[in-house]
């Protein structure tokens, strides 16, 4: 009994929070397509890094997907603007970053449809994207996002530079990843952070630097895209 109870809750587990789990519905991750490289950013804007991060891409002429929590473009809406301004894709990362796979269907409407508002109403134009935070669903999560028009996106390429603080170990373990991904013939969905969802202005020093990193790598020879590319 015990063991049966372990592999049912490890594959509800897989099912709410594994990226390449079809299991409580389908997300946009990656086509078939090894040249090209999506740079997405979630947890922001972060009005300690954001511009930082803004100037690098800018210095290599790409254009990122940024996943902003509602809060916190509430908070910053100048910084907001600005970046859907610069060309970037704005997706919505949920108004207060709770594990919707543990909130209640009403919450999670409440969530999205508020930062959708908010967020389109900042910047002009419709918010087409939703990645949820910690990447944890349920099923009615994902049919959430899509009645509300909202195409849900999760990843093939992240490390926890969240918690690292080493550019350099970020940039490595990210490339290895980028590399395999390609190596099986995908495109690659890269994770960074430029907020964090606990408080504004956490410190993403090294993840911006580590985006820096990866772009004089790779800008050369492949394609820098956002996310709306791949529909």
């Amino acid at each position: 009994m015990a063991a049966a109870l372990g592999l049912t809750a490890g594959g509800c587990t897989y099912a709410a929070m594994w990226p390449a789990s079809e299991i409580f519905g389908r997300a946009l991750i990656a086509p078939p397509q090894p040249g090209e490289l999506a740079l997405t950013f979630d947890d922001g804007p972060n009005p300690a890094w954001t511009p930082q991060l803004l100037e690098i891409l800018a210095k290599h002429n790409v254009r990122a997907t940024f996943f902003m929590v509602g809060k916190f473009a509430a908070a910053e809406p100048v910084l907001a603007r600005y970046i859907a301004d610069a060309g970037h894709l704005i997706g919505n990362h949920s108004w207060s970053h709770p594990n919707l796979a543990l909130t209640a269907p009403s919450k999670v409407r409440e969530e999205l449809t508020r930062t959708k508002d908010t967020l389109e109403q900042m910047i002009g134009k419709p918010v087409r994207h939703f990645r949820p935070p910690f990447g944890a669903r349920r099923p009615d999560v994902f049919k959430t996002a899509r009645d509300l028009e909202m195409t849900p996106v999760l990843w093939n390429a992240m490390t926890s530079d969240w918690k690292e603080r080493s550019a350099e170990l970020i940039a490595e373990r990210l490339s290895a990843r980028i590399d395999w991904v390609q190596f099986r013939g995908r495109a690659a969905n890269i994770v960074l952070h430029d907020g964090g969802h606990l408080r504004l202005g956490i410190d993403r020093g090294p993840s911006v630097a580590a985006a820096g990193r990866l772009l004089e790598r790779y800008a050369r020879l492949h394609r820098f895209v956002t996310l709306d590319a791949w529909e």
